[in-house]
């Protein structure tokens, strides 16, 4: 290939890809999930918020030491190529441009639309949301096609901006509600017991908070592009997943100093916002969510422009020479962006049609945006395992220590995922009744993928 994606990022745009792609709407309405889970206990409530970051953190650290020894073009797809094989890592690959990144772009871009769509009163499954968001998809791919600089530079911008509300929350949220006494009320009171003991009620808020804590691997896949990127690289995910924990229990703890316990579990946390700063900052709230969101997409997008690439840059998948081609001009993977492009819109209409309507696709209806994490994270388990005997001049600290807690880290979020959709069938709670088998017809789908990138891998091989 006679181009090459240059090297144009720095290390604050890595740390801003972990921080901008991690937090987007999540942090905003899960505080409500997570009290509703504890019944109103905030202690527990802080510590479901760290319990998973501490499993993010875990899992980012192992790649970060992965990171400082080996290094191509797509960070996780080289680590899998590295310690399990080039066929290993192109099946992750094929799955992640295929469905990981596209089922949680699509629907970054329809939440988006969504909180757009509320500051003006639309409704959030009309014709106007879902035009907007495909919209947000096109000029998402736009920005990172034909000027990449500029999405890392909007990444950047994202990422502080959508920081602001929440330190803002945290700071000014705490101070006042330390001095009304909300806060000090709050911590003391616990609405109601949770059934199955504080045990249970602990394990439901970290499975609540676990998918507010899911998009930091996006970070590697600008791998061929980060400037000295196994010192950046590193670098990068583990500061960026220390802010975003910090950032998540300071929120969650100034969100307790606007409104009592009770009225966060009916209403959600923006009630908080808009009793400390008013109806106008309530209004402000809603648009710096939608800038958030707007973040989170650009760095999923960056990924998903950059799946196909990944793989053609090995000689693997259809058309290597094609999805190879790096755009002169504007030093983009632009065939690689087209397909991503592509396969978003696929699953755009399939969130769509699964979630907001009274469902197109029968048993296969599930959610794109979280289900891939039960795959994800399972294929995580085999590159720690084969780390660990592969690299054996490695201290006992990193060889062992480390990946056995990431390891453990991943089933913990292969079987939170699952707790939270359900594998076995059970009886839809609606007017239309039916069975319902999210995550059993999920892995239907995620087999045929792979099968179809079966079929194109021997494809590729005989041209």
């Amino acid at each position: 290939m006679e181009n090459k994606l240059e090297r144009k990022y720095g290390l604050i745009t890595a740390i801003c890809m972990v921080v901008g792609t991690v937090i987007g709407s999540g942090v905003f309405f899960k505080a409500q999930n997570v009290l509703i889970a504890t019944g109103g206990n905030m202690p527990l409530g802080i510590a479901a918020w760290a319990i998973t970051g501490l499993l993010m953190i875990i899992c980012s650290a192992q790649f970060s030491v992965m990171a400082t020894r080996y290094e191509k073009v797509s960070g996780v797809v080289d680590y899998a190529e590295a310690t399990c094989g080039k066929g290993y890592a192109y099946y992750l690959a094929w799955f992640m441009v295929n469905i990981y990144y596209p089922g949680m772009t699509s629907v970054l871009a329809w939440v988006s639309a969504r909180y757009f769509g509320v500051i003006l009163g639309w409704d959030i499954t009309g014709a106007n949301v879902m035009t907007l968001a495909g919209f947000f998809l096109i000029a998402s791919y736009t920005m990172n096609a034909l000027s990449p600089k500029l999405a890392g530079k909007f990444q950047v911008s994202a990422t502080f901006i959508k920081l602001i509300p929440i330190f803002l929350m945290a700071i000014v949220g705490t101070v006042v509600g330390l001095a009304n006494g909300t806060l000090t009320g709050n911590f003391n009171n616990i609405v109601n017991e949770v059934s199955g003991g504080t045990g249970a009620a602990l394990f439901s808020a970290v499975v609540a908070t676990v998918f507010a804590y899911e998009g930091w691997i996006v970070a590697t896949s600008i791998n061929a592009e980060l400037k000295n990127p196994k010192r950046n690289l590193p670098i990068a995910l583990v500061v960026g997943a220390f802010i975003v924990v910090v950032a998540y229990i300071m929120y969650y703890i100034g969100v307790a100093g606007g409104a009592t316990n009770e009225v966060l579990m009916e209403q959600g946390a923006t009630t908080a916002f808009s009793n400390i700063f008013g109806t106008v900052g309530g209004t402000l709230l809603n648009i710096c969510i939608v800038i958030s969101c707007l973040g989170t997409l650009n760095g999923l997008m960056v990924a998903a422009t950059r799946g196909m690439y990944a793989i053609a840059a090995r000689n693997e998948g259809p058309s290597p020479h094609m999805f190879g081609q790096v755009d002169p001009a504007t030093n983009s993977s632009t065939n690689s962006s087209i397909w991503g492009l592509f396969v978003c819109a696929i699953w755009l209409v399939y969130f769509y049609g699964a979630n907001l309507t009274s469902g197109w696709f029968g048993l296969f209806n599930f959610d794109s945006s979280e289900l891939p994490i039960v795959t994800i994270y399972a294929m995580y388990v085999p590159m720690f395992i084969m780390w660990m005997a592969k690299e054996k001049e490695l201290g006992v600290g990193k060889r062992f220590v480390l990946p056995s807690l990431a390891i453990a880290a991943c089933l913990f979020m292969v079987f939170a995922a699952v707790y939270a959709h359900g594998i076995t069938p059970y009886l839809k709670a609606s007017a239309e009744g039916g069975f319902s088998f999210p995550v059993l017809f999920y892995l239907i789908v995620f087999a045929a993928v792979l099968l179809a990138g079966f079929l194109f891998k021997k494809v590729g091989k005989r041209q």
